[in-house]
């Protein structure tokens, strides 16, 4: 597999005499609180050549990460993941949690608050940990990390701790099983020299009546495309398919042998009592009818004499009714009977002792490698759990105590290694060692004999977390050290394998792993996030969801069409100034921006005279914000037609701007005539029909059903429907008057508005449809308050700027510290974090706003600020940098992060500026306003 990343020196097999032994610390613990053990977060050093033509090749086939097949990808329990079979979608788990010897085991499930949390991470999963709350608050837990020894083995460290005035015993569970696709679909296997065809892997396909996803199917998939395990290989051709006249799909059947009586069989389900009729043309021409029972059925069509070759088949639906294709063969007449359909069922290993007394072997049928696990302690015992769930069932049996066979509903089965008891005095430690490997069986055995050299385990340990020693922020950051800890390792180990898209299964970084999915507005976030910590993975992350142009997909879509990829990219060109980056992303992204403002193929979006756009037809939220007020009486009222909300143009408006800097950069000048068009065109409808003087918010805009501009929206009290974040979007769009800029300046920083102790409220507090206990409606969230951020830089508010950052890190500082968790929103009225408890979507600004004004080497501009080059010197005392600037009546601020232990003077265009110092080393410049390109020089005094 392509990987961008430097690989470390490979231990040779058993050079890493690897995992082991108890070290016991017997000296006296005290109170280790995390605020004073936090390590630091990495922040990758990048230069403009970080990607590499090699690089962009592999990515332009994949929409995966480079990650080693050794990870957290588990959507069960969390620990360590393999990826069994890529082509499958097979994932091999090995979940290790702690208990106290015959009483409470703690079972850390990923989908609900479970004991434990993303401790440490660094970007390339070399080293993660996580930490398993026994007793709360650090009192008696395990830090239970995973470090690389090479590609296909990974050592197991848990750092068991007492900090108690008594003994506890405490016991391991190494727990190992083999999971499949979330469908696990049938599997088809055809008489040697034949040939089958999945459904959606046609040449072409149309449905005669268009639709708005034609060019933006769900979640990456085909066009048509469905998914279910009663279909081979999880997917089929659906959608009402054939329920239309002339719906047409064409394929191409490659045949590797000549069939002297050839058939074609087409496995298909059609509703009972109902036929679908096509015309069939090319291999097979006439008309053929799917008769309807219900079920899938193999309905035969002799074919006759075919040489070797390509053969292609057309077929166009007779307006009947729909089908749901599985897939096309072509065989020999009377092979029908000899296909054979089947499932992965319930994967039980064999389990053989391994080379050395403290090891085992697995071998799962239907997988090529084999498992290998070793442990280190002085008792444990070998046992089966033969149940598809361990919340419920290893708690009610946690008491057998001589059992080692647990039958359950035998739905799934468990290989158990359990290390009992681990007795620890008061106040003491000890490491606990193990290592779980892949490969061959000789591979396997030759790892778990090394296992038995016990004098590498802690300084492989080390070694794989030594890179989050490194990197130190400014004195002023240390305070939020910690949490930015979290955050890191929620973002850097928030992952699962499988998910499906483009048909083939992807390494993914969802917002959670309660969503097990992609999302592309918070994964947006997240590159965003991981901008911070590693480019490489934020680029991976970034092209997880665009498509080639011309694709039959604009980029891939799930749930908010919010272009946050479009922002994600200026950020990372303005960290790198890569120019393999921008020439092969931005192609990509203009056909995303051409999509949501509703220049390509099937696009919805710009359907109203107004030319105010609405991504209804797409997903009900616009703008990422589930119960805001105006959008939720939209859906009630069933206006989706009639609406458009503000957020979808304003950011039509700014991708426009940001992609017309790019052009330019790029050498395509010729594209920012269609990007002025664009920009003009949507600011004249925010302005013509959805500013409110009255409310001082820009409204969602009615219309009628010819789809003319009536009125802005409002309560039945007259009020405007938006006065909260939508109504203040504008500003972003860089689109206000003076006076309009002004009044929402106003209602987003007035604390008797929009702003609150904890940040920006979503909704203006004022309002009279303002409550306290919404999702959205009386919260306080982060993603939004990063586009005000970078906005109020843009308006030369770098005061404000200011202002909503240290109060978003000081929000998190205290909540993180508090819980240990990372969650998705925040309640106005205590302050206290709430949602998704280990979320790394949405929540992910604070680490941009700790990398803005906390770690030296950073230059962090607004929208209308191009980087065109940036150097800073080794030891961050000097900056010179050109920027292009979007020109404006108002400044730009900017900040620059630097070393903290010199002062420091500025020149832009060679004269000297003034500057806000911030803290120490941290500066604050305001680009005169007008200005178009800015040479800026920063030197020690």
């Amino acid at each position: 597999m392509h990987t961008f990343r430097l690989r470390f020196p490979v231990y040779l097999g058993l050079a890493f005499g690897l995992i082991t032994a108890c070290s016991i610390n017997q000296n006296r613990l005290g109170n280790r609180t995390a605020q004073n053990q936090a390590a630091a977060v990495v922040h990758s050093p990048v230069s403009p050549d970080f990607l590499t033509p090699a690089d962009v090749k592999w990515l332009s086939g994949t929409h995966s990460l480079s990650l080693p097949d050794w990870g957290p990808y588990s959507k069960n329990y969390v620990g360590i993941s393999h990826v069994a079979d890529s082509t499958e979608g097979l994932r091999f788990d090995l979940t290790v949690f702690p208990g106290f010897y015959r009483q409470k085991v703690l079972i850390p499930n990923v989908l609900f608050e479970s004991g434990y949390h993303p401790w440490e991470a660094t970007p390339d999963l070399h080293y993660f940990s996580f930490r398993h709350e026994l007793e709360w608050k650090d009192q008696v837990y395990s830090d239970i990390s995973f470090s690389r020894i090479d590609p296909q083995a990974r050592l197991i460290r848990a750092h068991c701790v007492n900090n108690t005035a008594v003994p506890q015993n405490l016991v391991l569970h190494f727990m190992a099983n083999l999971n499949f696709p979330d469908s696990n679909p049938l599997r088809i296997a055809l008489p040697p020299d034949r040939t089958w065809i999945n459904a959606v892997d046609y040449r072409n396909m149309q449905f005669a009546e268009a639709r708005p996803q034609d060019n933006l199917t769900y979640d990456g998939f085909r066009k048509g495309e469905v998914r279910s395990g009663d279909y081979v290989g999880g997917s089929a051709l659906g959608q009402g398919f054939g329920a239309d006249k002339s719906d047409v799909v064409v394929y191409r059947l490659p045949l590797s042998t000549k069939l002297t009586n050839a058939v074609l069989a087409i496995r298909s389900r059609v509703k009972k009592g109902e036929t679908a009729t096509f015309r069939a043309s090319g291999l097979l021409d006439r008309e053929i009818t799917l008769a309807g029972t219900g079920n899938f059925e193999w309905q035969v069509f002799p074919v006759g004499t075919q040489e070797k070759g390509n053969y292609e088949i057309t077929l166009s639906s007779m307006d009947t009714a729909a089908a749901e294709l599985d897939g096309l063969a072509l065989l020999q007449a009377g092979e029908v009977n000899t296909i054979q359909l089947t499932r992965y069922e319930n994967p039980i290993p064999k389990i053989t002792a391994g080379p050395t007394r403290n090891s085992l072997i697995l071998k799962y049928p239907g997988v090529n490698q084999y498992y290998g696990l070793a442990w280190q302690a002085e008792q444990a015992e070998i046992r089966e759990i033969l149940n598809d769930e361990l919340d419920i069932f290893l708690r009610k049996n946690v008491h057998k105590h001589t059992t080692k066979v647990f039958r359950g509903n035998e739905k799934g089965h468990f290989t158990n290694v359990f290390l009992r008891p681990i007795p620890l005095a008061a106040h003491t430690s000890k490491a606990v060692y193990g290592l779980v490997c892949s490969g061959s069986q000789e591979q396997v055995t030759q790892y778990l004999q090394g296992f038995e050299d016990k004098s590498k385990y802690e300084s492989i340990y080390s070694q794989a977390r030594q890179p989050l020693d490194q990197a130190k922020p400014t004195p002023a950051g240390e305070r939020y050290a910690f949490g930015q800890q979290l955050m890191a390792a929620t973002t850097l180990t928030n992952l699962v394998y499988p998910v499906y898209t483009q048909r083939s299964y992807i390494k993914h970084s969802p917002p959670g792993r309660w969503w097990n999915s992609l999302y592309t507005w918070d994964s947006g976030f997240i590159g965003l996030g991981l901008a911070e910590l590693d480019a490489r993975r934020a680029v991976e992350c970034l092209n997880a969801y665009t498509t080639p142009e011309g694709d039959e997909s604009a980029f891939i879509h799930h749930g908010s069409p919010v272009p946050v990829q479009i922002f994600l990219f200026q950020e990372l060109w303005n960290q790198t100034q890569s120019k393999e980056l921008l020439a092969y992303f931005y192609p990509r992204l203009r056909q995303y921006h051409r999509f949501m403002a509703g220049r390509l193929g099937s696009s919805t979006t710009r359907t109203l005279r107004s030319n105010m756009l609405k991504t209804w037809d797409y997903f009900y939220n616009s703008g990422g914000w589930d119960d805001y007020p105006p959008q939720q009486y939209v859906h009630e009222q069933k206006l989706e037609s009639t609406v458009a909300p503000v957020v979808n143009t304003v950011m039509a408006i700014r991708t426009a701007k940001i992609l017309r800097m790019a052009a330019q950069a790029s050498g395509h000048a010729r594209d920012t005539v269609e990007y002025d068009q664009d920009i003009a065109l949507f600011s004249q409808a925010l302005q013509q029909h959805a500013w409110d003087k009255k409310s001082g918010y820009f409204g969602y805009v009615q219309h009628d059903e010819a789809g003319n501009p009536v009125k802005i929206m409002t309560t039945e009290q007259g009020v405007n429907y938006n006065m909260g974040l939508d109504g203040a979007y504008p500003l972003l769009a860089g689109i206000c008057t003076p006076a309009q800029q002004e009044v929402l300046l106003h209602r987003i920083m007035d604390p008797g508005r929009m702003w609150t102790p904890i940040g920006i409220s979503v909704v203006d507090q004022q309002a009279p449809y303002y409550r306290n206990d919404g999702y959205w409606n009386g919260s306080v969230w982060l993603p939004h308050q990063w586009f005000v951020w970078k906005t109020m830089l843009d308006l030369g508010r770098g005061d404000y700027a200011y202002q909503i950052a240290q109060t978003g890190l000081e929000l998190w500082k205290k909540e993180t510290e508090t819980s240990y968790n990372s969650f998705e929103h925040f309640m106005v009225n205590t302050g206290r974090g709430a949602g998704w408890h280990q979320f790394s979507g949405l929540s992910t600004p604070v680490l941009s706003w700790y990398g803005a004004y906390f770690k030296p080497g950073r230059l962090t501009v607004g929208f209308d600020c191009w980087v065109t080059e940036k150097r800073f010197n080794e030891d961050h005392t000097r900056l010179e940098a050109r920027l292009t600037v979007n020109p404006s009546t108002e400044k730009r601020s900017m900040v620059v992060s630097l070393n903290p232990g010199r002062k420091y003077r500025v020149y832009v265009n060679g004269q000297p500026l003034p500057f806000r110092l911030i803290s120490a080393g941290v500066l604050q410049l305001d680009l005169p306003a007008g200005i178009a390109r800015a040479q800026v020089s920063i030197q020690p005094v």
